[in-house]
């Protein structure tokens, strides 16, 4: 086994901690008992207190769930059916203008997409607002949970759903009970995946948001700018927490279905 050398442990450290010394000074400092969020004056929980009377900063951030989720479901669903329409159809007519309408998002610059969207709401007389956020949501991460599930479609094994259709189950009835229940692991990660880049998003919600629906990123934001407030790190320690517990228990999920996989293998073997 290669051993490890100087360099590449010190520009790993490095680059751990460009990463996440930030954010563990944040969380720090959101137990920071001084209303100077540059001096330390003990830990206590008194900004996670005030965070609970904060009204607009708690609208905001149930704004932001509701949309995230919402978005990411639905993201979840036509980015499968995408993903099974680019890997199991061939080639038929349209396939390189559909592909290239789904991959657009990945490359192209959040204030075009943003700015189109926000045109389009704006020639079809839509006032904006939360649902207006979400289907800009919608859009935007639909790609990234394409790309997921269809790596996985393109290892799927269909000798499972040709076995299956032999025994006299219907396509359907197949889709449903072998091949859903064995992507489910990249359908968990594409819906995390969306679910994060639609509770972090500034750029494209600022272009589609309107009265009434003011997400949690675009309130911090706004209030940066006059100060960092202890509050704003209390808040964003809790989305911190929310996103590392959810990506743990997709991995675990993941996990456990790879392990009970393994153990009917292995029982088929014998």
């Amino acid at each position: 086994m290669r051993k490890a050398s100087w360099f590449n442990v010190g520009s790993l450290a490095l680059g751990l901690a460009f990463l996440y010394l930030p954010i563990a000074i944040l969380v720090i400092y959101s137990f920071n008992a001084s209303r100077l969020v540059t001096v330390w004056g003990g830990w206590s929980l008194r900004w996670y207190a005030e965070l609970i009377e904060d009204r607009a900063m708690l609208e905001s951030a149930w704004v932001t769930l509701r949309i995230a989720v919402m978005s990411a479901s639905a993201a979840t669903v036509l980015g499968t059916l995408a993903a099974i329409a680019l890997v199991r159809f061939g080639r038929f007519r349209g396939r390189v203008l559909f592909s290239g309408m789904i991959y657009a998002p990945l490359v192209m610059p959040e204030v075009i997409t943003g700015l189109a969207l926000l045109l389009l709401f704006v020639a079809i007389d839509i006032n904006r607002g939360f649902w207006t956020i979400a289907i800009a949501h919608t859009t935007l991460i639909t790609c990234f949970v394409t790309v997921v599930v269809q790596s996985r479609l393109l290892t799927f094994d269909t000798s499972l759903e040709e076995a299956a259709m032999d025994l006299g189950c219907p396509p359907l009835k197949t889709f449903l009970t072998v091949t859903l229940p064995l992507i489910a692991p990249a359908l968990v990660s594409g819906w995390m995946l969306a679910f994060t880049l639609s509770l972090d998003d500034l750029v494209i919600a600022s272009f589609t948001t309107g009265p009434g629906a003011t997400t949690l990123p675009i309130r911090i934001y706004s209030e940066v700018r006059l100060g960092v407030k202890p509050e704003i790190n209390a808040i964003c320690s809790i989305l911190i927490a929310i996103v590392a517990v959810g990506i743990a228990g997709a991995s675990l999920l993941a996990k456990f279905q790879d392990v009970g996989r393994g153990g009917v293998a292995g029982l088929v073997a014998r």
